[in-house]
């Protein structure tokens, strides 16, 4: 779709745009839902259209179509310099943007198993066996499984000279089981709460072993209902790998957008704590908090080769031995701020504006095992796998909460523990992390269903973690 990328491109700047690029998109989609042995949905969808973006003066203008005659491509052109000319006409300087290599590329996914080719009978009659297994539990209510897989192809056209095409492949999924009592329920997932998605083929879904685990997530829904309520404390808090993905994606992620840091953008998640005069020496965490963006990690969800503004795909340091030190930015919101832009700019969709998006926004490993800090725990608890969040739109004060818990003691895993939270401020909490298992157990793991901007777009994100230790830290709070 180079041709009607280009054809959107020049018709933006024969409208007037001093810069214009472009965006040809074909993506599929297929979701498998089962609920207790039986196919609950099959949904199985394609969308095809260009995007086109239009700079004039202050302002950016954006359209797109899916009809992709010629006259519609031209229309959609010219209609985003329109929206840009009289988005001008409020006063504000005008847009710098920030330079980038001018390339011609390809770049693709590597997987193994096309998702897509895969039989449909297979991938169901895995999913029937897990809630199968589950089910099998005594006490075991409600048991389902998901599978997801997207096939996106892009064709992104400059008015500088990029021609670059990428195809990109991702797949995922997961199940629970919910165990119902006298007044409550309780439910586990695998391998998280929102399933375990990443770039590659159907081998990344075969990796995890969904039948393997199925037995021990029913037997320990079962067992919450029955296990002791967590009691308000402060202590020693041991987190599991995927519950601190899921911290690392609320109380750094969404705070290090530039956007947000400069006043862009409030819309869903809010704006920052962080003021960017501060960058280099404002203190996040504890000297064993290093965060990269990195869209090169092998797997990774927020993985790709270029972002939808053409900027090659890198690390980024984000956090380094504690001090913040990098944002999230595009090429607009990084000239302002006199930084290089870091490819982190992306669209839901042909028919959605580019903006900026976490990547793969992880938390360097340390040394050692989850073993090794439970045996140096004299007193604490280990909390895997979300069930609930919440965090102020400043990103600073958060409260979250876990689908289980475990007591640990004289450097032993205790009593199973239900219902369990923790609460924290940002840079305190960060502040606290004392341990930090090592590159054995790090994982990258996916958030398929990240939340931004209005209308909402959806994007697929990262977050690199390994169990560590905070200490100090407010554990059982209930309001």
């Amino acid at each position: 779709m180079f041709d009607e990328a280009g054809l959107a491109v020049q018709s933006a700047l024969d409208a007037g745009a001093v810069y214009a690029d472009a965006r040809g998109v074909i993506s599929r989609s297929e979701t498998i839902n089962v609920r207790n042995q039986n196919l609950d949905q099959m949904d199985r969808t394609e969308a095809v259209g260009v995007g086109v973006r239009a700079l004039i003066g202050s302002s950016w203008g954006f359209a797109a179509t899916a009809d992709l005659t010629n006259d519609s491509i031209r229309a959609a052109g010219e209609r985003a310099a329109a929206i840009a000319l009289a988005s001008g006409i409020v006063p504000g300087p005008r847009m710098e943007f920030a330079d980038v290599p001018v390339v011609e590329d390809s770049w693709e996914t590597p997987y193994e198993e096309d998702p897509f080719e895969v039989a449909t009978s297979e991938k169901v009659d895995m999913l029937v066996n897990v809630t199968k297994t589950m089910q099998g539990v005594d006490g075991v209510a409600i048991a389902t499984g998901t599978l997801t897989f997207y096939d996106t192809n892009k064709w992104f056209v400059s008015s500088q000279g990029h021609r670059i095409h990428q195809h990109i492949v991702e797949s995922g999924g997961g199940y629970d089981a919910t165990a119902i009592g006298e007044h409550e329920t309780q439910r586990r997932s695998y391998p998280q709460s929102f399933g375990q998605y990443e770039t590659g083929g159907f081998e990344t879904v075969r990796a995890w072993d969904y039948e393997g685990n199925a037995q021990r997530i029913g037997e320990q829904a079962v067992a919450l209902l029955t296990a002791d309520e967590m009691e308000e404390r402060e202590t020693y808090l041991i987190l599991e790998a995927s519950q601190l993905a899921l911290q690392i994606h609320e109380s750094v992620g969404h705070a290090i957008e530039l956007d947000r840091i400069l006043g862009w953008e409030a819309a869903f998640a809010g704006t920052s704590h962080l003021e960017l005069p501060k960058l280099h020496s404002h203190r996040y965490g504890s000297d064993l908090m290093n965060i990269t963006a990195d869209a090169t990690l092998p797997g990774a969800l927020g993985t790709f080769g270029y972002d939808d503004e053409g900027t090659a795909a890198q690390p980024v340091d984000i956090v380094k031995n504690g001090t913040w030190v990098g944002v999230l930015s595009g090429r607009d919101s990084a000239a302002v701020a006199g930084l290089s832009p870091g490819g982190m700019v992306r669209a839901d969709g042909y028919n959605r504006l580019p903006m900026v998006r976490m990547t793969n926004v992880g938390l360097l490993p340390g040394s050692g095992t989850l073993e090794d800090i439970i045996s140096d725990t004299d007193d604490g608890v280990y909390m895997s796998t979300n069930r609930s969040w919440s965090i102020d739109d400043k990103r600073l004060n958060f409260q979250f909460g876990t689908e289980i818990a475990w007591e640990v003691r004289n450097g032993k895993l205790g009593r199973m523990l239900k219902n369990p939270t923790y609460t924290g401020i940002t840079p305190q909490f960060w502040g606290s992390l004392d341990r930090l298992t090592g590159e054995t157990e790090w994982v990258h793991w996916g958030t398929p269903n990240c939340g931004k901007g209005q209308p909402i777009q959806v994007a697929h994100t990262g977050h690199s973690a390994s169990p560590a230790r905070f200490a100090n830290v407010r554990v059982g709070v209930k309001a």
